[in-house]
């Protein structure tokens, strides 16, 4: 018989309900950019190229800030490294919502992955550490569930922002950092944990487990990172209006929060290769079909069912991740910081590459560099299972 799971006390269910507001904060901002990026296109002057360094940058920062923040983390604490992502959070935000120079728009955003890169590392950290060892994966799965919330109404902030101005849309989400710092000090201080120095984290790249999670935490960087860019303009050019294109990523969102639950769950049961190729090869056709499609209609249902494709994989890709740490003893605050590493990667090459290469050549060739390496992925797992 299973063991009953040990019931939630009062600080643990505060710091859970804390930390899914952070991370939600956090990805409601970052995915916001999405309707807008035609906006930005049209008052910044940005070519393609251009448009793909804005969406690079705040996973640009989040890739220089990862290890700093696990670091951070680990040395400092988990609350002080929590308040230094939101006050860079709520700062950068508040100057990206007025600026239209690229210069600016680009450093802002970079300023906002690396608040990102602290948070994300700490507030998920804080949460591994205080929860009980038996409800550890359910509870970081509500966590990720409420930065897919975040994702979910990203867009539709984008939308708004175009309608009321991204001035004060900006500003309500600096706002919103503000009061989080505030509500900080309302969560009971973590357990002590001794510290790890940054070298304690270089043995995990050479972990098998360790570095498939990191690898499938990279691919979904690197298919978001492509479709972040390049799907919201050929939705434009193909007359998409600013709350299509919203509403598009919207609806993916909504899917996608349903359908990682359900690949966490596949994952415990049958083994994570199986979510794993599952979302592999959708992801293949979606990398395939998304540059060739004709019509706005046909495109955006592709969108809308496909996209969770490249998310599914976080779920199984942050269970191999998390064990391998535990097995290692690695500090959760580094472990959190390898996976930040992982997924900015990812973004921000795909995001600044893809958006190069396709005003260079043509969007079909970022799409299929993206598809030639999912597809590399699913044959190994395929070797995997059947070994």
């Amino acid at each position: 018989m299973r063991s009953a799971r040990p019931r939630l006390s009062r600080p643990v269910f505060a710091l859970l309900a804390f930390v899914c507001a952070l991370v939600l904060v956090d990805t409601l901002f970052f995915t916001a950019l999405t309707p807008l990026l035609p906006h930005y296109v049209h008052v910044a002057g940005l070519t393609k190229a251009g448009a793909g360094i804005l969406v690079a940058a705040y996973p640009a920062g989040t890739l220089v800030g990862a290890l700093p923040g696990g670091v951070l983390a680990a040395r400092l604490g988990y609350r002080p490294t929590v308040l230094l992502g939101l006050a860079l959070m709520s700062a950068s935000t508040l100057v990206f919502g007025w600026a239209t120079n690229p210069v600016v728009l680009d450093l802002t955003r970079f300023v906002q992955g690396l608040g990102g890169a602290c948070t994300w590392a700490a507030g998920l950290a804080w949460l591994a550490t205080a929860s009980p060892e038996e409800r550890r994966g359910e509870l970081l799965g509500t966590a990720l569930g409420a930065a897919v919330v975040g994702a979910l109404f990203g867009p539709l902030a984008g939308v708004v922002a175009s309608q009321v101005g991204t001035g004060p849309a900006f500003a309500g989400a600096a706002v919103a950092g503000v009061m989080l710092m505030a509500l900080t000090f309302a969560v009971t201080a973590p357990p002590a944990v001794p510290p790890q120095p940054l070298r304690a984290a270089w043995p995990a790249f050479r972990d098998r487990q360790v570095s498939a999670g990191m690898w499938l935490t990279l691919l979904p960087g690197l298919g978001f990172g492509v479709m972040d860019v390049l799907a919201p303009l050929r939705l434009s050019q193909l007359g998409a209006s600013a709350a299509v294109i919203g509403g598009t990523f919207l609806a993916s969102a909504a899917i996608e929060s349903g359908i990682s639950p359900l690949a966490g769950r596949l994952s415990d049961r049958r083994g994570a290769l199986l979510p794993i190729r599952i979302a592999l090869a959708g992801a293949v056709l979606v990398s395939l079909l998304t540059p060739v499609l004709p019509s706005e209609y046909s495109l955006v249902a592709l969108l809308v069912l496909g996209l969770p494709c490249y998310g599914a994989l976080f779920a199984p890709a942050a269970a191999l991740l998390s064990a391998g740490a535990d097995r290692m003893g690695l500090h959760q605050g580094l472990a959190f910081g390898l996976a930040n590493l992982a997924w900015a990667t990812g973004q921000a090459v795909a995001a600044l590459l893809g958006g190069a290469l396709a005003q260079a050549t043509s969007d079909f060739v970022p799409y299929a560099l993206l598809a030639a390496s999912l597809l590399g992925t699913l044959a190994t797992a395929q070797r995997l299972a059947r070994a």
